[in-house]
């Protein structure tokens, strides 16, 4: 919202002004717009400037770390070991980097880095004082730095640009590419991911996005995340998935024969949901009254709803080892839909195996 501070001049003065101006220029001063509402327009945090408009091309991109990602302990945590160990590194040349943000941009610190760490002399100029001679040399020093990581230059996830522009996650990416190459010892914090805002100039105006950024790897079994047996399989042994479809979907028709049901094609027949209650019911116990879900579902709202009280229920019962978005179920996303009915086979065959096995004779 834009608002105006009251006019020194009389109304007369006023009235004149307004017949011989356009309307811009009516008011003698502008207050700049209120940040509340641009920062909820971009969906970027306070503390992060917008940038102008005209300062980003059509379709040209700007990353912004937000002050939660800035203040993140182990964000603040990396800075701080790389930043002792470029000192320590360069200690002998009495080279002292006090904000990896304002200092690495130029090229100079990294060109004496990078000669130490690697033991070898670059053909580039020592002091740069122009833009121009700047960024020459930043060039030098990068394409010096991708051979020695054997990286292409769409490889890397820094730039000339980037790092001159002074993007503090190219940078960190940079860095941490060296102390790995260079210091693989070097106690890095492990797992460290921050929210990252990308500003976007369209046709219609600006656009942000949120998005998460992987500075360092996890590096024990506890940091990881745990493993998806059907990410697996999809990955590491593709010609195996139609042998799963196959045994789940004999699995699944012998559950349902009571009820006169049968699954011929597992991507498509649980899409809306009544199979899978249906099932559910069946192997859990559950009674689900006809007001609960709807039986001929008419449309994609229908079918959510079903599918998300079925999910719901597998939750109950502790049978969804991995989230699972309704959505990718009703667009019949196959792996989503064998994450779901995997959860019932492995519970129900098991029990299954060991309501056949003979039991011992009683002492």
């Amino acid at each position: 919202m834009w608002r105006a501070q009251p006019s020194a001049h009389n109304e007369d003065e006023e009235d004149e002004q307004c017949l011989c101006q356009p309307w811009p220029f009516r008011f003698m001063d502008w207050e700049v717009m209120e940040l509340e509402s641009l920062y909820d327009l971009l969906q970027l945090p306070k503390g992060v400037e917008p940038p102008a408009e005209e300062m980003l091309s059509q379709g040209g991109k700007k990353r912004y770390l937000p002050p939660t990602s800035r203040k993140d302990p182990k964000f603040e945590e990396l800075q701080k070991v790389l930043m002792e160990w470029i000192n320590t590194t360069l200690l002998p040349e009495h080279i002292v980097v006090r904000s990896l943000e304002e200092d690495m941009f130029d090229g100079l610190i990294l060109h004496h880095l990078f000669q130490r760490l690697a033991a070898l002399k670059l053909e580039a100029e020592d002091i740069a004082l122009t833009a121009a001679s700047q960024k020459h040399k930043l060039t030098v020093v990068l394409e010096a730095v991708n051979r020695s990581l054997q990286l292409e230059e769409r490889q890397a996830k820094w730039s000339v640009e980037t790092i001159f522009n002074k993007d503090l996650l190219s940078t960190l990416h940079l860095l941490v590419a060296l102390a790995k190459r260079f210091q693989p010892n070097l106690s890095l914090p492990t797992n460290v991911q921050v929210e990252v805002i990308t500003i976007e100039s369209t046709k219609s105006g600006l656009k942000s996005e949120k998005s998460v950024e992987q500075l360092t790897e996890y590096s024990t079994d506890k940091d990881q995340p745990p493993k998806d047996v059907f990410d697996e399989l999809f990955k590491l042994a593709p010609e195996k998935v139609n042998a799963v479809k196959e045994a789940i979907v004999n699995f699944v028709n012998q559950k349902l024969d009571r009820l006169g049901l049968s699954v011929q094609n597992l991507d498509t027949q649980f899409a809306d949901g009544v199979i899978l209650l249906l099932l559910i019911g069946q192997l859990e116990g559950f009674f689900l009254h006809l007001k609960e879900f709807y039986l001929t579902p008419n449309s994609p709202a229908e079918m959510l709803h079903n599918v998300t009280l079925a999910l719901e229920l597998l939750k109950d019962e502790g049978l969804l080892s991995c989230p699972v978005s309704p959505e990718d179920i009703v667009n019949k996303d196959a792996k989503s839909t064998l994450r779901v009915l995997y959860g019932l086979f492995c519970k129900h065959t098991q029990k299954a195996h060991r309501d056949s096995t003979p039991r011992g004779a009683p002492n």
